[in-house]
């Protein structure tokens, strides 16, 4: 069973981007995805999204909910069957602080979240963001002003062309639980805004991992920001893959 479309909010949505090197993206990947390129560069990154007001399509906002969550995603391309091009990302770990996206998530709705914590200070201008999963296999840490210029080393030469870059990537596939069963989710927004996010400060265990990204291999690149946004959140057809990395439930 899959819930009805979901509307909402994005009050809140940081995409701390990392450029990797193309083959170290592809090890971590199942068939048939991937790695979309910016010039010579992968791109993963974590996907930091405080959602408000979330409910069934019609129902009033007052009776939404509100949650914090995280996502760490990969830029991937894929041909259909038919040889139809494809693109996306896939998420190889979902994370949340609300309970209940943790018990509905991979059940009545796409996406299984992990239970994490996060604590989250910011005003219109800087935000300061820490999470840690209560598995204790992920931590992130992010500091920064939105706002500013890309980094001078980032692999897009303008917010513009980083925008054009993301803006296509909206269908999500997931690791589940089910070797070999990926869900999917495609989020629509009303519209496609997005600002640089000057950061001061990151870190993230996933992307420090050497077991998954030998040393030298990723590296933060830019920062962007979405904010005050509405959107939808709609199920797509689940994804069988013939081979991939470990289940959801091994992160």
């Amino acid at each position: 069973m899959r819930l009805p479309v979901l509307e909402g909010v994005i009050r809140r949505r940081l995409l701390v981007n990392f450029r990797v090197a193309p083959d170290v993206l592809q090890a971590q990947l199942p068939r048939p995805f991937r790695p979309k390129l910016q010039g010579s560069y992968g791109v993963a990154g974590i996907c930091l999204i405080r959602l408000e007001h979330i409910r069934p399509r019609h129902v009033p906002a007052l009776l939404g909910v509100s949650s914090e969550n995280a996502a760490h995603r990969i830029a991937v391309v894929w041909d259909e069957p038919d040889g139809t091009p494809r693109e996306g990302v896939f998420i190889p770990r979902r994370d949340t602080g609300s309970l209940l996206n943790h018990l509905t998530g991979g059940r009545v709705f796409p996406g299984e979240h992990h239970r994490a914590s996060f604590d989250v200070q910011e005003t219109d201008r800087d935000v300061s963001l820490s999470m840690a999963s209560a598995d204790g296999d992920v931590a992130v840490r992010v500091r920064g002003s939105y706002g500013g210029a890309l980094p001078s080393t980032s692999c897009f030469g303008s917010l513009s062309e980083a925008s054009h870059f993301f803006e296509p990537g909206s269908l999500g596939y997931s690791a589940t639980k089910s070797a070999g069963r990926l869900d999917g989710l495609t989020l629509r927004t009303t519209q496609w805004r997005v600002e640089t996010l000057e950061v001061a400060d990151v870190y993230s265990s996933y992307f420090s991992d050497p077991t998954r990204f030998p040393p030298g291999s990723a590296t933060f690149d830019c920062g962007l920001a979405m904010r005050n946004i509405l959107h939808e959140w709609h199920s797509a057809a689940d994804l069988q893959v013939p081979d991939g990395p470990p289940t959801a439930a091994a992160r």
